[in-house]
């Protein structure tokens, strides 16, 4: 059975993570993500009590999300966030709206900008991938994909692949899996409400209460090398109900 980890990005209202932590641990969680929030302004004792307390509940922080400024200009800092927090895949989870290229070239040289970044990460062992939005299933002006130049720029890194969005962003994302399953290293599982519905939650549902197919995305992404599948909901308005009511949807896939 496939373990469910939780993006801890989706609990950012809900605090101390310290509950939080204890709350993904009672209901079965085995993995968590982080993001930069969470631990770019740790120093190293900082970051082994954060470890303590993920191994206190049973926990590990597999993955994380990190800026790719800081990628890019905090490779020492990031190298050891990752290492002592234990994680085996980073990933470069998202660009401003005023920093995104506006053409087809500008994103082959973000993706190019990626392919640089990776080394260092990769050469110390870890996954390196990007993880999309909607904004990359945008098309260009000569009817590119800006997920089709970040790739093609950086054709060594992986693809932690955010489902949700890429509905969002009205792409097919049995398409996609199809076209880039290769790339896919780790999954984004979370769900999107019935139009019109859970608008205080930015639209966003609950695993397994919202409208995307996902017993029939788990069967077509077992043919990836996806390690990680990580729950989020980028707005929830209950948290125990999100940790919940998504695990117990999970399980029946």
């Amino acid at each position: 059975m496939t373990k469910l980890g939780f993006q801890l990005y989706s609990a950012r209202n809900f605090q101390p993570y310290s509950d939080i932590f204890v709350k993904l641990g009672r209901a079965g969680y085995a993995e968590v993500e982080g993001f930069g929030g969470i631990y770019s302004d740790l120093d190293e004792a900082g970051l082994k009590n954060l470890r303590a307390e993920l191994d206190k509940n049973g926990l590990t922080m597999a993955s994380g999300h990190f800026s790719p400024d800081f990628l890019d200009g905090q490779v020492q800092k990031s190298l050891t966030i990752a290492k002592i927090l234990g994680m085996d895949s980073i990933y470069a989870p998202h660009l401003a709206a005023d920093q995104r290229p506006k053409d087809a070239a500008g994103w082959l040289a973000f993706g190019k900008r990626l392919h640089e970044m990776s080394k260092p990460y990769k050469d110390a062992g870890f996954e390196f991938g990007w993880h999309n939005h909607d904004f990359e299933f945008v098309k260009q002006a000569d009817g590119s994909l800006p997920i089709e130049q970040i790739f093609e720029g950086a054709p060594d890194i992986s693809w932690e692949a955010d489902i949700a969005w890429v509905v969002r962003g009205g792409a097919d994302p049995f398409a996609w899996i199809e076209k880039l399953g290769s790339r896919i290293s780790s999954v984004h599982v979370k769900d999107i409400a019935p139009a019109g519905e859970n608008k205080d939650e930015d639209g966003w549902a609950d695993l397994g209460h919202g409208t995307v197919p996902w017993p029939k995305l788990i069967k077509a992404l077992a043919g990836t090398k996806a390690k990680h599948y990580v729950l989020e909901h980028d707005n929830p308005s209950d948290i125990d109900r999100l940790i919940t009511r998504s695990i117990a949807s999970f399980k029946t896939y």
